[in-house]
Protein backbone atom coordinates (compact mmCIF):
# COMPACT_ATOMS: atom_id res chain seq x y z
CA UNK A 1 0.00 0.00 0.00
CA UNK A 2 1.00 3.21 -0.64
CA UNK A 3 1.82 6.23 2.25
CA UNK A 4 0.83 9.84 2.03
CA UNK A 5 2.04 12.41 4.46
CA UNK A 6 0.38 15.76 4.62
CA UNK A 7 2.10 18.60 6.50
CA UNK A 8 0.86 21.76 7.68
CA UNK A 9 -3.12 20.29 8.98
CA UNK A 10 -5.01 23.49 10.82
CA UNK A 11 -5.58 22.48 14.55
CA UNK A 12 -9.03 22.66 14.44
CA UNK A 13 -8.63 20.30 11.19
CA UNK A 14 -7.36 17.85 13.36
CA UNK A 15 -8.83 17.84 16.46
CA UNK A 16 -12.40 16.93 14.30
CA UNK A 17 -10.97 14.01 12.93
CA UNK A 18 -9.80 12.80 15.99
CA UNK A 19 -13.34 13.60 17.53
CA UNK A 20 -14.98 11.83 14.44
CA UNK A 21 -12.56 8.70 14.76
CA UNK A 22 -13.49 8.20 18.39
CA UNK A 23 -16.96 8.87 17.55
CA UNK A 24 -16.65 5.85 15.32
CA UNK A 25 -14.01 3.63 17.36
CA UNK A 26 -11.16 3.72 15.42
CA UNK A 27 -7.66 5.71 14.70
CA UNK A 28 -7.04 8.84 13.80
CA UNK A 29 -5.34 7.43 11.11
CA UNK A 30 -7.91 4.98 9.99
CA UNK A 31 -10.60 7.74 10.45
CA UNK A 32 -8.42 9.64 7.85
CA UNK A 33 -7.98 6.52 4.98
CA UNK A 34 -11.76 6.18 5.49
CA UNK A 35 -12.26 10.18 4.59
CA UNK A 36 -10.19 9.98 1.65
CA UNK A 37 -12.13 6.40 0.39
CA UNK A 38 -15.54 8.09 0.58
CA UNK A 39 -14.16 11.23 -0.79
CA UNK A 40 -13.10 9.72 -4.14
CA UNK A 41 -15.47 6.67 -4.41
CA UNK A 42 -18.13 7.30 -7.14
CA UNK A 43 -21.77 7.92 -6.15
CA UNK A 44 -23.14 7.22 -9.64
CA UNK A 45 -24.79 4.38 -7.96
CA UNK A 46 -26.68 6.70 -5.34
CA UNK A 47 -27.80 9.51 -8.21
CA UNK A 48 -29.00 7.04 -10.03
CA UNK A 49 -30.75 5.22 -7.41
CA UNK A 50 -32.30 8.71 -6.20
CA UNK A 51 -33.35 9.69 -9.83
CA UNK A 52 -35.51 5.91 -9.40
CA UNK A 53 -36.57 7.05 -5.89
CA UNK A 54 -37.76 10.59 -7.47
CA UNK A 55 -39.38 9.34 -10.60
CA UNK A 56 -41.41 6.44 -8.87
CA UNK A 57 -42.78 8.97 -5.85
CA UNK A 58 -43.23 11.61 -7.15
CA UNK A 59 -46.96 10.89 -8.38
CA UNK A 60 -47.39 10.12 -4.79
CA UNK A 61 -45.74 13.13 -2.82
CA UNK A 62 -45.75 16.99 -3.15
CA UNK A 63 -42.93 18.44 -5.09
CA UNK A 64 -41.92 19.77 -1.36
CA UNK A 65 -41.40 16.10 0.07
CA UNK A 66 -39.28 15.23 -2.94
CA UNK A 67 -37.33 18.29 -2.64
CA UNK A 68 -36.77 17.73 0.97
CA UNK A 69 -35.73 14.54 0.23
CA UNK A 70 -33.23 15.24 -2.34
CA UNK A 71 -31.74 17.94 0.04
CA UNK A 72 -31.45 15.32 2.83
CA UNK A 73 -29.43 13.10 0.51
CA UNK A 74 -27.17 15.71 -0.77
CA UNK A 75 -26.04 16.57 2.97
CA UNK A 76 -25.33 12.60 3.37
CA UNK A 77 -23.13 12.69 0.46
CA UNK A 78 -21.65 15.79 2.04
CA UNK A 79 -20.52 14.45 5.09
Amino acid sequence: MGQIIVRKVDDDVLKRIKARAKANGRSAEAEVREILSEAVAPHQGKRRSLSSFIGSVRSNRSQAEVDAYVRRLRDEWDD
